[in-house]
């Protein structure tokens, strides 16, 4: 047996053991130790990250059990804000406070990124719509329901916390009262009991509930290695020592024959989860094992541990190399964001433009993959403000182009009651014109504001349509006269399509026997046409000379003009003449010129012959154009 003071050594060494983890199955006496291999620091480098995860779920009861069920989460992105709410109180409702932390995280980033669309979607419709940007307020049922959720979840969630935090201070002091129980066992046992004793107190150990990760493993190595005081200095009961070591060593053997099987497994997650559950159960539920093979042992179980850490490590390391390729994927879309020329855009086009390629780049931003919140929060706020200053500039171009449609509106609307004024006039000529000086203001207009962009339309057509159609019925009702003039005028049309005329005068005659029956009315001049295809008919049947024929054919067609008082065609008549006139005038005077170049050759030069002879032909053809316009200033129009 060791004396008291030899319990406060043994104490002192375990209460101030390096940071380094060593083998929980090593003897506590370190004067023996090597010092460590490069290697060896590997594997207590993986061993310790185990340690430390251990430690860290130590504080949950339920992570200590094996077959506590995992809680799986779901893609939140493709859900709606009401689906998302829905979930976040399923989820609630059906699982531990302390378990869902991951999932009502990945809920809250999925229904804040939502929510904050459709807030900034509102804003620019309330800024669009002439409001200012302080005054914007916008309230949702859903979020009001989203935000009572979670107030409730945090007030639980506190006060689970603050009942496990006393519930671990409790758990601690029983560690300790068993560890001291131990250690009065090892002093004052009796022999006959105190194999029994001793494991009544690693039941009552293994029972007591989760202590802080603060703690845990402090705790742990100072019992532990009190268990093994008590089994290396145990001389009697050495059947029941042994057959503990016998099953403890099966047992531990039975474990790193898992933990190498995990090192072969593809998910590294659920690797690296069993293979703490796997540590936990060689700590808490396994005793130790016979001197001779501590070492043994626990080196295949820290080996088994290192390929399991080194293979989490590469998957991470790739996953970083994963995560650095989206993240220059989206900083170069961000890029390319910024890039986005606005300065140009002058109008609804333009910006309808810059608009579509915006909305495709945030589209490749989000599809370049997802980022863990702590690599994409400083990339979405880069993101954000690239988007927020376009969206800015673009709230203000329709701000301002909404007051430019306003006044739009209210200059249509004062064509519109124009039109409404005179619908109903009978001054055919006067609001005709006016009608069309409207319809053409109204093109120069620009848009005006959707909502009132039929309403005003319908009004302005409806005026316009209402008068012209009105108009358009004035001019082609038939009055009894009319009637006669147009059954008189269709008589004389089938009668000189058979006749035959022989000399100038009766072509005359005819003329003028068409001209004193009256005008045609508008909706029958067609037969005006007609006529003038007989007379050509008739013209071709004459022997007299071209000039004759010419102002035949001539005053025919500017006394048709006359007839149906048709001024534009007049005034196009006249305009036509004298641009001939001009046309001549300027040949006869080149061609004069010309001759200039030949005062020292004779007159009967070929090339003299020529070019007077050209001259005479002009100053004929010009005769016969001032004819026609002397004609044109007899008739009064």
């Amino acid at each position: 047996m060791l004396d008291e003071n030899q319990d406060k050594v043994d104490d002192n060494k375990s209460s101030s053991a390096p940071a380094v983890f060593s083998s929980p199955e090593k003897t506590t006496e370190t004067e023996h130790q090597e010092v460590p291999s490069s290697e060896n620091l590997e594997v207590s480098s993986a061993v310790n990250e185990i340690e430390e995860e251990i430690a860290a779920n130590a504080e949950d009861t339920e992570a200590n059990n094996q077959d506590a069920e995992v809680v799986k989460e779901k893609d939140y992105t493709k859900l709606t804000l009401e689906n998302l709410v829905a979930e976040l109180e399923k989820v609630l409702k059906e699982q531990p406070v302390h378990k869902v932390k991951s999932q009502v995280d990945a809920i809250k980033n999925a229904f804040n990124q939502q929510f904050g669309a459709l807030l900034a979607e509102k804003k620019a419709a309330f800024l669009e719509a002439g409001g200012e940007s302080l005054d914007f307020q916008f309230s949702s049922p859903i979020k009001t329901t989203y935000n009572t959720l979670l107030s409730q979840h945090k007030k639980e969630r506190d006060a689970y916390y603050s009942d496990q935090e006393k519930s671990q201070k409790l758990n601690l002091e029983k560690r300790y009262e068993v560890i001291e129980a131990l250690k009065a066992l090892i002093l004052d046992a009796d022999p006959k009991i105190m194999y029994k004793q001793f494991k009544e107190l690693q039941t009552t150990w293994r029972a007591i509930g989760p202590v802080s990760k603060t703690k845990y493993n402090d705790t742990w190595k100072i019992y532990h290695h009190h268990v093994e005081r008590f089994y290396d200095l145990l001389h009697l009961s050495n059947d029941f020592r042994d057959l503990d070591f016998k099953n403890n060593l099966e047992e531990k053997l039975k474990i790193i024959q898992k933990a190498e099987a995990l090192a072969e497994t593809e998910n590294i997650n659920d690797s690296f989860k069993q293979l703490q559950e796997l540590h936990k159960i060689w700590k808490e539920d396994i005793g130790p094992v016979a001197r001779e093979m501590r070492e043994e042992i626990w080196k295949k179980f820290s080996q088994a541990t290192k390929r399991i850490h080194d293979k989490r490590h590469e998957y991470y390391r790739s996953m970083k190399t994963k995560f650095d390729e989206i993240i220059q994927k989206k900083l170069e879309i961000v890029a390319q964001i910024e890039g986005i020329d606005i300065s140009k855009n002058k109008n609804h086009k333009d910006w309808q433009q810059s608009i579509a390629t915006l909305e495709e780049l945030r589209q490749a931003y989000f599809n370049a993959g997802k980022l863990p919140y702590a690599k994409s929060e400083e990339i979405w706020q880069k993101f954000k403000l690239a988007t927020r200053k376009i969206n800015k500039a673009k709230n203000n171009f329709y701000k301002q182009e909404k007051n430019r449609q306003q006044d739009n509106l209210n200059q249509k609307i004062a064509l519109i009651e124009l039109a409404e004024s005179l619908k109903d006039s009978t001054d055919w000529e006067h609001t005709t014109e006016t009608l069309k000086k409207i319809q053409a203001d109204w093109k120069k207009i620009g848009h005006v504001p959707r909502k009132f962009s039929d309403d005003v339309w319908k009004r302005f057509k409806s005026a316009c349509n209402h008068y012209f159609d009105q108009y358009h019925k004035n001019k082609n009702a038939v009055s009894e006269e009319d009637q006669l003039i147009i059954t008189a005028k269709k008589d004389f049309l089938e009668k000189i399509k058979t006749s035959e005329i022989h000399t100038k005068e009766e072509l005359l005659e005819a003329i003028n026997s068409w001209k004193s029956l009256g005008s045609l009315p508008r909706s029958v001049r067609h037969l005006e046409g007609k006529f003038n295809k007989q007379i050509e008919r008739l013209i071709a049947t004459l022997s007299i000379d071209k000039h004759e024929i010419e102002m035949l054919r001539f005053k025919n067609n500017v006394d048709g003009f006359a007839a149906n008082n048709d001024a534009r065609k007049l005034d196009a008549e006249h305009i036509f003449v004298r641009k001939k006139m001009d046309e001549i005038v300027k040949e006869i005077q080149q061609l004069e010129n010309n001759l200039g170049f030949f005062s020292n050759t004779k007159p009967d030069n070929p090339l003299v012959l020529n070019v007077m002879t050209k001259v005479a032909a002009y100053k004929k053809e010009l005769a016969l154009w001032k004819e026609k316009l002397n004609y044109l200033k007899k008739i009064a129009y």
